[in-house]
């Protein structure tokens, strides 16, 4: 069934056409992936499907009776709204309530309290207060009283987040979700969003999520979309042969061309007895010949300076603000060369560490001792600061005229095209760019700045996948020092080769391996120690009926060895189902009925094989 149709859409701003003509449909269950370049009208696209700007042509049908819940890429609230009236603010009865209830709860109104009560058991609102404030609490939000203008943007972020997860949508349209998360509540939000049983319409540039939560990717290109019935690895594959074909169209288009140049060159006179048909071909095989793709296949091998074998010593570093602990006794000597990633929960200190690095922040004692040959190049989220007024290209040729790349200079018009500014956008003012390509041309001042040592705070949020695939290649192949901070597993997974890992408190945990090696230990890590909570709680646990050996320690029934010789082929085989029921969603080839039914029932998979797992723990004690 069609919840939503869009038809012949158009959106332009002035002479910058974003699409034109586009047409889709978003069906029940479905879970779509909007993928394009910066400044491509990615955002622009959802604002118009929720209702947020105009299109300058078409036409968006919604199924009566759907409902749809739209996160913007950066959402402002009234600033005296507190935290929990900011994500209960979309008006209907139920919400109006429960504002009026905690309002009546914080004055201390009994008398109101008693009748609001009355009305949220007659409205069953209980479950959606309490709901909210688990949501936001995952999210990491506790002071629910705290007014909205006190925090930070991300924070913003995050509440408005939880105000489209709570309200349960037949409709979610998601603008960058994961972008101000952190990696423990992506990955929470990747689980929340695969059990979520309605359709799903979101921009994100995390690719693991892409490809975990999404069963269709759209993408736009050259003003069209393509449509790709599948995850976010069967789009690589199925894009790559769509291009390798256009490629092969154009070269062919080309060929031919050469022959209809030769003949459209023939004198004047004899032109006009010519078929007029073949007239008008040649103009259209010399538009298709013409077509260019600005694909980012460029090698960004940018020399940096010679870096010596000191880099950067830690000593008995402490710092601390009041009670909160960020290093504690902390020693550590950063090797020539050596690529690192920073993960942690929000809070726990990653960019205060970075910046007692970098000088910016003193520490309460303890000592870094740098190297003398180290040129530092920093990409904060703080750092993104232009002269709106100014162009492109005068951003650039302020900090360097000549670029040089390996054995050759670059002029800074050639770098920029590196980082997929066009000629024509280059000319263009810095207040006409998007968001993302702002923070392209961010990165692009501190790459151009010839740096050893590179330190990236979050470089992955609102960059693009085609730019991220660039400087993933580029930090592979750069010849001095990374420190990289992000929430971006892949992005991690193709960059680092060890991480720091921020508990919090102090605690910092030197890992061997990139994050997903990390998240496997400690998953492994978790399982056990369930394992062993499941072993003291059963040990404890007085059971009803049980049989005991001669030592006393209680055995088995033989109902429940039964039981527990099934459960280990139950679980297996629940899994396999599960595991074919992935493969085939992501195949590209199920119908929307098909679609709907697997994704039902990969639903009720996953909560079976969780409670048989922690059945067949507790009896796996007694065997």
């Amino acid at each position: 069934m069609i919840d939503l149709q869009i038809e012949a859409l158009s959106k332009s701003f002035g002479d910058l056409v974003l699409f034109s003509d586009i047409s889709f449909t978003i069906e029940e269950r479905q879970r779509i992936g909007l993928i394009a370049r910066n400044g491509r009208g990615k955002s622009t696209l959802l604002k118009i499907i929720a209702g947020e700007e105009p299109a300058d042509e078409g036409k968006i049908t919604l199924r009566s009776g759907v409902s749809v819940g739209y996160l913007e890429q950066e959402p402002d609230f009234e600033p005296q709204l507190t935290v929990l009236e900011a994500c209960l603010g979309r008006s209907s009865e139920k919400t109006t309530l429960i504002a009026r209830y905690e309002k009546a709860l914080a004055e201390g109104d009994e008398k109101q309290l008693h009748h609001l009560m009355e009305e949220m058991d007659r409205l069953e609102a209980w479950d959606y207060e309490t709901r909210a404030k688990q949501v936001l609490q995952m999210l990491k939000i506790t002071n629910f009283a705290q007014p909205v203008g006190q925090l930070s943007g991300g924070q913003k972020k995050r509440v408005a987040l939880a105000s489209v997860l709570i309200e349960q949508p037949d409709i979610m349209i998601l603008d960058e979700p994961t972008n101000h998360l952190d990696t423990e509540m992506v990955e929470w939000l990747e689980d929340f969003l695969s059990r979520f049983t309605g359709s799903l319409l979101m921009v994100t540039h995390d690719r693991y999520f892409l490809d975990r939560v999404c069963n269709e990717i759209i993408e736009i290109d050259d003003r069209r979309i393509y449509r790709y019935k599948g995850n976010y690895s069967y789009f690589l594959q199925r894009r790559d042969e769509r291009l390798q074909t256009q490629a092969a169209e154009t070269a062919r288009a080309r060929n031919l061309l050469r022959t209809e140049l030769d003949w459209m060159r023939r004198q004047p006179q004899a032109r006009a007895h010519k078929a007029k048909y073949r007239i008008d071909a040649f103009y259209k095989l010399k538009e298709k010949a013409a077509a260019m793709r600005d694909d980012p296949n460029v090698s960004l091998e940018i020399k940096s300076q010679y870096i010596g074998s000191k880099i950067f010593v830690m000593k008995a570093l402490e710092k601390a603000f009041d009670d909160k602990i960020i290093t504690r006794d902390f020693y550590y000597t950063f090797a020539r060369y050596e690529k690192l990633g920073i993960v942690g929960n929000n809070g726990t200190g990653k960019s205060t560490f970075i910046k007692m690095l970098l000088g910016r922040v003193a520490p309460d004692s303890g000592t870094i001792e740098v190297g003398e040959t180290v040129k530092w190049g920093y990409y904060s989220q703080e750092g993104l600061q232009f002269n709106e007024q100014m162009k492109v290209i005068d951003v650039v040729k302020a900090i360097a005229e000549v670029i040089p790349v390996g054995n050759k200079m670059l002029t800074a018009s050639q770098f920029l095209q590196h980082f997929l500014f066009s000629p024509e956008k280059q000319y263009s003012y810095v207040y006409k760019l998007s968001g993302g390509e702002k923070r392209r041309l961010y990165l692009c001042t501190v790459l151009i700045s010839n740096p050893n040592f590179l330190v990236l705070d979050e470089p992955t949020n609102d960059l693009d996948i085609d730019t991220l695939q660039i400087l993933e290649e580029y930090l592979r192949e750069f010849k001095g020092c990374v420190i990289v901070v992000s929430h971006d597993r892949y992005f991690m997974d193709r960059v680092v080769d060890h991480i720091f890992v921020f508990n919090g408190g102090g605690d910092i945990k030197d890992f061997p391996g990139n994050y997903t090696d990390y998240r496997d230990w400690r998953d492994e890590e978790r399982a056990a120690a369930a394992k062993a909570e499941a072993e003291r709680a059963a040990k404890s646990a007085a059971p009803k009926v049980s049989r005991r050996d001669d030592a006393g320690k209680r055995k088995l029934t033989f109902k429940e060895q039964r039981e527990y010789e099934a459960l280990e082929g139950e679980i297996a085989a629940l899994e396999e189902e599960k595991s074919q029921i992935e493969q085939d969603m992501c195949s590209g080839t199920l119908d929307s009925a098909t679609l709907l039914k697997k994704s039902q029932r990969i639903a009720s998979l996953l909560e079976i094989i969780d409670e048989k797992t922690m059945r067949w723990l507790e009896l796996s004690e007694f065997v």
